[in-house]
């Protein structure tokens, strides 16, 4: 298991739909590009079907693994197909600019609505990017409402009992 992506930026987002990457996320983008030669790491861009709220960017070794894994699916298995579409049809494969932007295309800023301003979201192993009002309304507050139910007492880690040594 390699670096993981940690925090969340507010980032502008040029007319040419370049927007810079978080230092910290470039760097995790470097380390975990096998074959990043300076500042310019590669990394791939799911952008799913129209319904996808985010794009979500994983670095060159998870998409690696995550390529392994689909190879061992059966052939032909439904399973396969979805992860086939999402992983390799409606997704882009792009590189980290000198400067440490993302260049955006016009179709992705529209799917979900990024005029201005971007969102960054670390998920570990990848970090998604959001228009940062529909993040507010939509993930954010899904789970500050899921933490407010569990109560003032719960703490989190309890989700980890039982997972060492596995």
């Amino acid at each position: 298991m390699g670096r993981r992506f940690r925090g969340e930026s507010h980032h502008k987002v040029d007319s040419k739909g370049r927007v810079s990457i978080p230092a910290s996320f470039r760097r995790v983008l470097q380390a975990e590009d096998p074959n990043c030669k300076g500042d310019t790491p590669e990394l791939v861009i799911v952008y799913g079907g129209p319904s996808r709220q985010f794009l979500e960017c994983y670095t060159m070794r998870a998409v690696e693994e995550i390529d392994a894994q689909i190879d061992a699916m059966p052939r032909g298995a439904p399973e396969r197909r979805a992860l086939e579409q999402l992983f390799y049809t409606q997704s882009i494969e792009t590189s980290v600019d000198p400067s440490g932007r993302l260049v955006l295309p016009a179709k992705l800023r529209q799917q979900i609505g990024l005029d201005g301003e971007a969102f960054f979201a670390s998920r570990g192993e990848k970090f998604q990017i959001w228009n940062p009002e529909i993040y507010k309304k939509e993930e954010l507050a899904k789970t500050q409402d899921w933490l407010a139910e569990q109560g003032k007492d719960f703490d989190p880690l309890i989700f980890l009992d039982g997972t060492k040594g596995e």
